[in-house]
């Protein structure tokens, strides 16, 4: 037996016996294997050209934590952060921070979000929230080295999710404007694939049910256990993220409702998403986002599939497009 779970079957001792054996039940059945890889997904990335990547340089978080970054200098105007893809870290965005910061639309900083990456161990966190934690330290860092520049946030896919959690939540006010590319919303979301199209993310229903259960009646225990597994290569696991526990799922990704972070965001937020997406329904984009908060632009990019809006020269230049639109120093006053 794990030690997730005896700490969890002593937090729900407390409970009635009833409703312990249920969660119990629920919470306690191991995930079982992993999807098979997913070509389209990691294709893009093999192609790439990793041999101008930056060096992995690193500031602590509030807990000491050491937070990984690339830096990719540029004499522009504003400051862009890049946030990864489930499952990856910060060299996934290398084509894209490499293109910005040569186009001079931004000095970009490419983030290996906690948990993924060089930035602490995989597939997991503290607690929830300690994703936007990190996030505050890493602005307030930024801000003393680009005093008086905008800073942006960039999110691709569940990184969109999580950067329209941002934009929405209380730490809305770090950057002036956010850049959603291929975001994924959530599994309830009118855009997200269901798993039989699109088996890149197995989720372990009832063990998340169950912690969901838990969670609303303020238990934490358990939340450390995997409750997503992704359809990862063998040989890539290592430098991957192949699972996610409760905590880092819950976190790293839009609040349950993605329409509440389009209405409660208050700076400039824009949308992209490749035409021939794989993982998501591009067409429903317009509509769902317009549903949200009607001020939101939303392009779809023609001829492009999911990880292409970070890797093809047809969407980058389409990042950058919408870069340039989102504030300048002047605007952001």
């Amino acid at each position: 037996m794990s030690r997730g779970i005896r700490k969890l079957l002593i937090a729900v001792a407390s409970v009635p016996v009833l409703i312990a054996a249920a969660v119990a039940a629920l919470v306690a059945v191991p995930p079982g294997r992993a999807p098979a890889p997913m070509e389209s997904i990691r294709a893009p990335f093999v192609a790439l050209d990793y041999s101008d990547l930056p060096p992995t340089q690193t500031v602590p978080a509030r807990d000491g934590l050491p937070l990984a970054y690339r830096y990719y200098p540029a004499a522009a105007p504003k400051v862009a952060v890049l946030v990864h893809g489930s499952s990856s870290n910060g060299k996934s965005m290398h084509a894209l921070a490499r293109g910005l910061a040569q186009q001079g639309v931004a000095s970009v900083y490419a983030l290996d979000i906690r948990g993924h990456g060089e930035s602490g161990p995989h597939g997991d966190i503290a607690y929830v929230g300690q994703l936007e934690d990190d996030l505050a330290d890493f602005a307030a860092w930024l801000r003393t080295r680009h005093a008086g520049a905008p800073l942006v946030l960039v999110g691709f896919s569940s990184g969109g999710g999580f950067v329209s959690r941002v934009a929405g939540g209380s730490s809305g006010s770090l950057f002036e404007g956010y850049l959603l590319v291929s975001p994924y919303l959530g599994y309830n979301a009118p855009t997200s694939r269901p798993y039989s199209e699109a088996p890149w993310a197995k989720a372990d229903v009832p063990r998340i049910i169950g912690l969901g259960i838990l969670s609303g009646i303020g238990i934490r225990a358990g939340q450390g256990l995997t409750v997503l597994q992704f359809a990862v290569a063998e040989g890539s696991r290592a430098q991957l993220t192949p699972e996610y526990s409760y905590r880092l799922m819950t976190n790293f990704a839009s609040h349950p409702d993605y329409r509440d972070d389009f209405k409660r965001a208050t700076k400039p937020m824009a949308v992209l998403v490749g035409s021939e997406d794989e993982v998501l329904y591009p067409e429903r984009f317009p509509r769902a986002i317009a549903d949200a908060a009607a001020a939101v632009p939303v392009r779809v990019v023609s001829g492009v599939g999911h990880t292409g809006m970070i890797a093809d020269p047809r969407a980058l230049a389409a990042v950058e497009a919408a870069l340039r639109l989102l504030p300048t120093p002047d605007s952001s006053k």
